[in-house]
């Protein structure tokens, strides 16, 4: 058997929790990759965060020997947030394993990933998990997989990844199904970066995939986007421990380390090649589009540059998000970031604090609106003090998504009473069994950023699952409410909603703030406004000082002078004074809609 018919480089795909990391647990031990005394659950998953949620985050790398065959598997996130991982693990393979679980058959994420694999033109084998359950139904799960995705029933292995059954056949299967990586070891270096992230020692550590030629430890290396030039200090495959090797060969997976110190130099789908003999540059990956924006601010002023280097070398481990320098007249100095969706945004702000140890104010978060002005000109609004005033804009229009939502037939009615409530209209509406519905809905993005999942969830049972795509920028009545904190707006508040539900977020926002500013020796009020016009307001009440309690007798003119003094003194003290709204304020004022 030649080398290249010994490989094979597969992914794992599956809904959220549908037990890919468990899977992927039993496939080490078979294949004897980890000593049984340091075996733990969710092995591949190395992130605190990760074990904590008990989600898969990152896309992780290992290489197993299986009987004579040897095997690059790549355990790749479920949630639809971090889609992108999946996208460009699928691009370092050959085949895929697509795991379904038994008891809740096929959700919106097995097949938006089932749609990425065929796309990339991969080999799938189809495996129903979890058959070991009492509320396990292999076999109706297995034709709705042949009814939906056109995998025969007879294909699909009955597996469960918990108690090991069936695992040995899976892996006997994927080495019959998928097929052997294709290359030529004698052409021009050809390899693949699917991965990086930074280590403070050695620098930039890239996951990479040899599609051609070889590479050897210790050659001059040159990388095609960038064109810098590195010297390849060590090479090395995952086995899940790091092992230093002489030189990759085609379809093989490892790591790279070249000394790289500017992380601006290693991008996720750059093509590594020989300085000597370099080789063209292979398809690299479609930039992820950011979906949802919020500005991260540092709590402390000075802390602005250690964010800066912290976002940029996350930014290298996790290519999905962008940022870009902006200022705020209530919190200062931050960037404002894009994210794939709310969980992602979430992830990252939390891995900023947790690896950087920042303590960040995140605002809240919004998406990129196309304002149509009356010159005829076209403005992208990603931060709602950007929009310009409303004299000058003709017409907004928000980004649609199109979501996919899944779920047992009891609960149609009250997921099509969510969606109507978020302004959604149903495009589809189709039963892949007797007790399973698929509802498709365009729905404005800024509707489901909040809290939809969360929503859909508990109106469920968590039962139903959902996922999106971008669809179309559409003309809607959206207006931008401003806060004013004793007539001066504060920008960090301001907001852009639909005309409908304006007056809703005013009041709820003014309400909220009337509780969190401290009184000052001044009243303050609190205005929400669309322009010139004050749709809601609240007054936090001045200190007093009892002025008069000194006359304890005497003619009223005294204490009428008195309380005249003291009322011209606030009169002053409001022009010239300043509303300080504490940080705490910012950052509970944001939860708004936790």
């Amino acid at each position: 058997m030649s080398s290249l018919e010994r490989f094979r480089a597969l992914s794992i795909i599956a809904h959220i929790d549908h037990g890919k990391s468990t899977l992927a647990d039993r496939i080490l031990e078979l294949c004897g990759a980890v000593d049984p005394r340091d075996m733990r659950e969710q092995y591949l998953d190395t992130m605190d965060l990760e074990r904590e949620r008990g989600i898969t985050i990152k896309a992780q790398n290992v290489r197993l020997t299986w009987k004579d065959h040897v095997l690059h598997l790549i355990d790749t996130p479920g949630h639809v947030d971090f889609s992108y991982e999946v996208s460009r693990s699928l691009a370092a393979c050959e085949g895929a394993i697509l795991l379904v679980d038994a008891s809740q058959g096929i959700e919106a994420q097995t097949l938006a990933n089932c749609y990425s694999a065929l796309e990339a033109d991969l080999t799938i084998v189809a495996a129903l998990n979890k058959i070991d359950l009492p509320q396990a139904e292999p076999d109706k799960r297995a034709e709705e997989v042949e009814r939906v995705l056109g995998i025969p029933a007879d294909d699909i292995l009955r597996i469960s990844a918990k108690t090991g059954e069936g695992v040995a056949d899976l892996l006997d299967a994927v080495v019959d199904r998928v097929p052997a990586p294709e290359g030529d070891p004698d052409a021009p270096l050809r390899a693949l970066l699917f991965d990086s992230y930074y280590d403070p020692y050695r620098g930039v550590v890239s996951a990479m995939r040899v599609f051609d030629g070889t590479l050897v430890s210790g050659s001059k290396l040159r990388f095609l986007q960038t064109g810098a030039t590195h010297d390849a200090e060590e090479i090395g495959v995952r086995l899940p421990a790091p092992k230093p090797v002489p030189s990759l060969g085609p379809g093989e997976v490892g790591y790279l380390i070249a000394g790289i110190k500017d992380v601006g130099e290693a991008r996720v789908g750059e093509t590594v090649t020989a300085a000597a003999r370099p080789g063209d540059a292979l398809p690299g990956y479609r930039d992820p589009k950011p979906m949802v924006f919020c500005g991260l601010y540092p709590m402390v002023g000075d802390e602005y540059g250690d964010l800066r280097d912290a976002l940029e070398k996350l930014r290298l481990n996790d290519a999905s998000f962008t940022y870009e320098p902006e200022t705020s007249g209530a919190l200062g100095f931050g960037f404002r970031c894009g994210f794939l969706g709310l969980l992602h945004m979430e992830i990252v702000r939390e891995r900023l604090e947790r690896e950087y140890d920042l303590s960040l104010v995140a605002t809240a978060p919004n998406v990129e609106y196309l304002a149509n002005l009356h010159t005829g000109g076209v403005e992208i609004v990603d931060n709602p003090s950007s929009l310009p005033n409303s004299n000058e804009v003709d017409t907004i229009e928000e980004p649609f998504v199109n979501i996919t939502v899944l779920t047992p037939t009891e609960f149609v009615g009250s997921v099509m009473d969510l969606t109507q409530a978020r302004r959604g209209e149903m495009t589809k509406m189709e039963y892949l069994s007797e007790d399973r519905v698929e509802l498709i809905y365009a729905i404005p993005l800024a509707e489901i950023v909040m809290d939809f999942f969360d929503q859909l969830k508990s109106r469920t049972r968590g039962y139903a699952s959902l996922d999106y795509e971008p669809a179309e920028y559409r003309r809607s009545d959206l207006v931008k409410v401003d806060v004013l904190l004793n007539a001066v707006p504060v920008d960090a508040f301001s907001t852009i909603v639909h005309r409908d539900k304006s007056y809703d977020y005013g009041r709820r926002m003014t309400q909220k703030l009337r509780e969190l500013i401290p009184r000052q020796l001044f009243d303050v009020p609190i205005q929400a406004a669309i322009g010139g016009r004050i749709i809601a307001r609240e007054t936090v009440k001045a200190r007093r000082k009892d002025v008069i309690a000194k006359c304890y007798g005497g003619d009223i003119t005294r204490k009428r002078k008195l309380l005249e003094q003291q009322k011209a003194g606030k009169r002053k003290m409001k022009q010239i004074g300043r509303v300080e709204v504490p940080q705490e304020a910012f950052v509970a004022a944001l939860r708004l809609d936790e």
